[in-house]
């Protein structure tokens, strides 16, 4: 792809940001003991709080093995639904291509489900990690997580009006207006 590692110049500042369990892992990346040059996180839908049947979901859904669709349109239906995306885009826009993969002549999901075995997040200690900024934020319509339970965690805690779980989709200018306190 002809892309080599990124050189930070001393001026230079990473921030990362990160949706659902990308938030997840970029809060992982950001813990002292990475030693990891992260100057700060935004998470952006980052689910709180788990059920025990959720939980349990997650685990079934780790289990399954991967569906094979005979058409891309079928799977580009399937990838919008589970992703959160329907609506925000139509089966044959190019970006669905990102969430797909053609194999032998059969399409499937490119997302392994095995990825649901992640279990239970536990934000605490991910926070307590970590020594850079944080910050906490949510589409005001995210059905997955609250202000209230973000707030307990003792980070500040941004609100997208209007916006929804998928909010980098929905509206990335106010997504990437999150970082500039930090560059």
């Amino acid at each position: 792809d002809g892309l080599g590692p990124v050189r930070l110049g001393p001026d230079d500042r990473l921030v990362l940001l990160g949706h659902s369990l990308g938030g997840m892992v970029a809060l992982a990346l950001a813990a002292r003991q990475r030693g990891l040059p992260i100057d700060a996180v935004v998470g952006l839908g980052i689910k709180a709080v788990w059920s025990p049947a959720e939980l349990a979901k997650s685990a079934e859904l780790a289990a399954r093995p991967v569906t094979w669709f005979a058409t891309r349109d079928e799977a580009a239906r399937r990838y919008l639904r589970v992703s959160g995306l329907a609506g925000l885009f139509a089966p044959d826009h190019p970006v669905v291509e990102a969430g797909l993969r053609r194999e032998d002549g059969r399409w499937r999901l490119a997302m392994d489900p095995a990825a649901f075995a992640v279990g239970e997040p536990r934000l605490p200690a991910l926070l307590g990690a970590t020594d850079v900024p944080v910050l906490l934020a949510r589409g005001e319509l995210d059905p997955l997580v609250t202000d209230a339970q973000l707030k307990e965690l003792g980070v500040p805690v941004a609100t997208l009006p209007g916006l929804g779980h998928s909010a980098h989709v929905e509206d990335p200018a106010a997504v990437l207006a999150l970082l500039d306190p930090y560059l």
